[in-house]
């Protein structure tokens, strides 16, 4: 009897443990799920002009400069900007999808471009900094195009729009001096923004600036 008893009171213990660590599992769970994180990827030409849109957004976690949609490992900035690599300047954004969605990503995206030049963003010239959508899953895939024919469909542009959408693959960061260069060099890139012809075309567009 005495065994048994023992037996019971060990049980018990065990079961009340289990209990409360399938509790702390599930609130930890919880802080998982609400602390979820998503990716979006855009090529937009310049990529020092592409972070800070971005940045500032309610929800975004960390916006990446790289390279996107090659297939030679680790490109280095003078292998991509020569236009030879398959490469293109693109923005990697790690998002909470509970703050901000996709669909308001690229509605950011769109109004940072223009989506109808096919030989790059305005000064910058070549395959490298074409404008392009690297999509994550299928969902994104169809937010993609959809806000695409949208933005066809507005008239918005009279000229077709030419922007890709195309898979995600490797996503390389540049290097670091890359990074943010916004903030690291405001004058420099201020003068690169306007003379680039970018700033005045979204003015023009959207009539604001849109950074």
């Amino acid at each position: 009897m005495r065994y048994f008893v023992v037996v019971l009171i060990a049980c018990l213990f065990v079961w009340v443990g289990a209990t409360a660590w399938s509790v702390e599992e599930q609130e930890g769970m919880a802080d998982a799920m609400a602390t979820k994180t998503a990716t979006a990827t855009f090529a937009g030409g310049c990529f020092w002009c592409m972070e800070p849109p971005f940045e500032k957004l309610e929800g975004v976690r960390s916006v990446t400069s790289g390279y996107a949609g090659g297939t030679e490992p680790n490109p280095t900035y003078e292998q991509v900007s020569s236009g030879k690599t398959g490469y293109v300047e693109s923005v990697q954004i790690v998002y909470d999808p509970s703050r901000i969605t996709y669909e308001q990503l690229l509605e950011v995206f769109w109004m940072n471009v223009d989506p109808t030049q096919a030989d790059g963003q305005f000064a910058d010239h070549g395959k490298q900094y074409r404008t392009a959508i690297f999509y994550h899953d299928d969902q994104q895939k169809r937010l993609a195009q959809a806000s695409k024919a949208a933005l066809e469909r507005s008239g918005k542009f009279p000229k077709p729009i030419v922007t890709d959408i195309v898979p995600a693959a490797t996503f390389y960061p540049a290097e670091d001096y890359h990074q943010d260069y916004y903030k690291k060099n405001p004058l420099h890139y201020k003068r690169y923004r306007l003379g680039s012809g970018r700033e005045g075309f979204l003015q023009k567009t959207w009539g604001r600036a849109t950074h």
